[in-house]
């Protein structure tokens, strides 16, 4: 670990403090900013002082040494800490550079990511210098620590153990434990992880909960046990109760769960108007959701459902920023902070026309400045699917009794078959179709059928899943092996194949899992399968997750794992899978 990545060195200190006596010069100074103080909760009127990456002075005065200095006059305008989205998936076919370099250009300069797909795809020491190399990024990417796969895995104590999440949890790059989705395992008897949540809290890192639904009961024994947080809410009911037992509350605005706007008129019936203790969360969404930025999107809703311009900015900067005890460092415009500030021209329109990340600019005036900053996958071993084995006729044997219905976009319950699925196609006048769950390194797969996904297509194969494993969904088993081929000859995506044509790919040249080139782009073709799909029945809102929640045996009732076909509640395989 490069630990500079993480601190000021004591010459670059000594260098900040000569700023303020006059021997060197600010790199840039914003004169006449009225500014939003989050100690005092007041706008103020300032002069900014950064040097390189560092807010150095806040307050009247203006620097003695001016050689070189960059100056900007900021009268009529107003200046916010950076956007801080504190619940990142940052790779719901993008992939984390591509969308911390998109929404840092709408105000998000800081994102706490999920660490899930470099647990899966990298080995630690590769994974801990792809972290530091993320720090010569000017956005700030900061990471979770996972307790569990939010599956079941074959291999899941080669990923989850001692060594390996504590190693984890001690990296300066990781700012919280979680999120944590076995929480009902943890309550029963699981002193593993309970353990890893006590280090998680001896190391000053909080505990990302994931309780949707959750009782009174549970939620007061998963504080005790250490749980800090807890973004799942889907009521301003739900939100009361946990900041009455002092959880930090994140309320979502997502492109499955968009319930910022009703979560906000809910409180605000409640009664609530101290918002130190809530944060706000785009939780993942999928592509297309940031066609307008990140974090701005949330100020935006809660500018109009009447919070206070004050609160609603430090519940997208400061609030986050004290919550994973880092306000030392972010979330404020006040001298030692990272430079992260958003220039507005009105305290009611939080999209900003200037941005400035660790002391550089991302926008000046509305226009977007080249970036000159590029991660080579390659140095990571990561690069396009490589598949070793093809699928065969005789893999596509369907014989169990139960299938897996869709209910909405996160609910799937069991089913009974009552129809021959061991016919070559399924008649278009059923809902059912072909699912097959296979094992990336092609070793074993999980054969059922679902309902729900799709009436009529004749095939789509995906190597985007949860596990990483390729999914299989269709009503020819023709036409699923030839998307199967087409998705294995363009090194990994998401492809669809109807009546003998491929009809539409989309390649993720990233491990199979992560779209390489332009976010404008990928949100254009993920509006397509979109579309592509409803017409030929898919009738639900978020086809991208539907894929990723298939194996996620953290939402109810029934899923198909790489160890079969698994009944959540109970915890049980009930079919398992099988060995090619």
């Amino acid at each position: 670990m490069n630990e500079h990545h993480y601190r000021w060195r004591n010459k670059e200190l000594r260098e900040h403090v000569s700023v303020i006596d006059g021997l060197l010069a600010p790199t840039l100074l914003l004169t006449n900013a009225v500014y939003l103080n989050v100690f005092l909760k007041k706008w103020m009127k300032a002069n900014i002082w950064i040097y390189k990456d560092r807010i150095v002075y806040v307050g009247e005065r203006m620097p003695g040494n001016t050689s070189g200095m960059e100056t900007v006059d900021c009268q009529g305008k107003f200046v916010v800490p950076g956007y801080i989205e504190p619940h990142a998936h940052p790779f719901q076919l993008y992939n984390p550079h591509q969308l911390s370099e998109y929404v840092s250009q709408t105000g998000t300069t800081t994102l706490m990511n999920d660490n899930l797909i470099w647990l899966y795809l990298l080995e630690r020491k590769k994974a801990f210098t792809l972290l530091d190399k993320f720090m010569d990024l000017p956005v700030s990417m900061y990471w979770w620590a996972r307790f569990d796969s939010q599956s079941s895995l074959q291999d899941e104590l080669e990923i989850f153990n001692n060594a390996q999440v504590l190693a984890w949890l001690e990296h300066e790059a990781v700012v919280q434990g979680g999120e944590l989705t076995s929480w009902p395992q943890v309550l029963e008897d699981d002193d593993r992880i309970l353990y890893w949540m006590q280090e998680s809290k001896r190391l000053g890192k909080p505990i990302e909960g994931h309780f949707p639904g959750a009782s009174e009961h549970t939620l007061a024994k998963m504080k005790l046990l250490g749980a800090s947080a807890d973004h799942e809410s889907i009521t301003g009911k739900e939100v009361y109760d946990r900041l009455q037992m002092g959880y930090q509350v994140g309320l979502r605005y997502s492109s499955i769960r968009p319930d910022l706007p009703k979560l906000f008129a809910e409180i605000k019936e409640l009664g609530i108007d101290n918002f130190d203790q809530l944060t706000m969360t785009t939780d993942g969404s999928t592509p297309s959701f940031y066609e307008h930025g990140m974090m701005n999107q949330c100020i935006k809703i809660a500018l109009e459902q009447g919070v206070p311009a004050e609160d609603a900015y430090m519940m997208a900067s400061y609030n986050a920023a004290k919550h994973f005890n880092m306000r030392d460092r972010l979330g404020s415009i006040a001298p030692g902070q990272v430079a992260h500030l958003n220039i507005l021209e009105a305290k009611d329109n939080p999209d900003p026309v200037s941005v400035i990340a660790k002391g550089q600019w991302i926008k000046k005036e509305g226009q977007l400045v080249d970036q000159e900053h590029a991660i080579d996958w390659s140095n990571y071993g990561i690069g396009k699917l490589a598949l070793d084995w093809d699928l065969h006729e005789g893999d596509l044997q369907f014989s169990l009794p139960i299938g897996l219905e869709m209910v909405n976009d996160v609910i799937i319950k069991p089913i009974a078959l009552t129809i021959d699925v061991t016919v070559e196609e399924i008649e278009n006048n059923y809902e059912e179709a072909f699912l097959m769950l296979v094992n990336r390194e092609g070793k074993w797969r999980v054969n059922t059928v679902i309902k729900g996904f799709t009436n009529r297509l004749g095939g789509l194969v995906s190597s985007y899943s949860n596990t990483g494993d390729i999914v299989v969904i269709g009503k020819h088993k023709h036409d699923l092996l030839l998307a199967f081929q087409r998705m294995k000859e363009i090194g990994g995506g998401i492809v669809l194949a109807h009546k003998g044509k491929i009809i539409f790919e989309l390649p993720l040249a990233l491990a199979g899992m992560m779209f390489e080139g332009k976010m404008e782009d990928l949100m254009e073709k993920e509006k397509t399968l979109k579309k592509i799909l409803k017409e030929y029945g898919y009738q639900f809102d978020d086809p991208v997750y539907n894929l990723l929640f298939l194996s996620s045996i953290h939402l109810p009732f029934i899923r198909i794992t790489p160890n079969g076909i698994m009944d959540v509640k109970k915890k049980e395989v009930l079919f398992p899978a099988i060995m090619r």
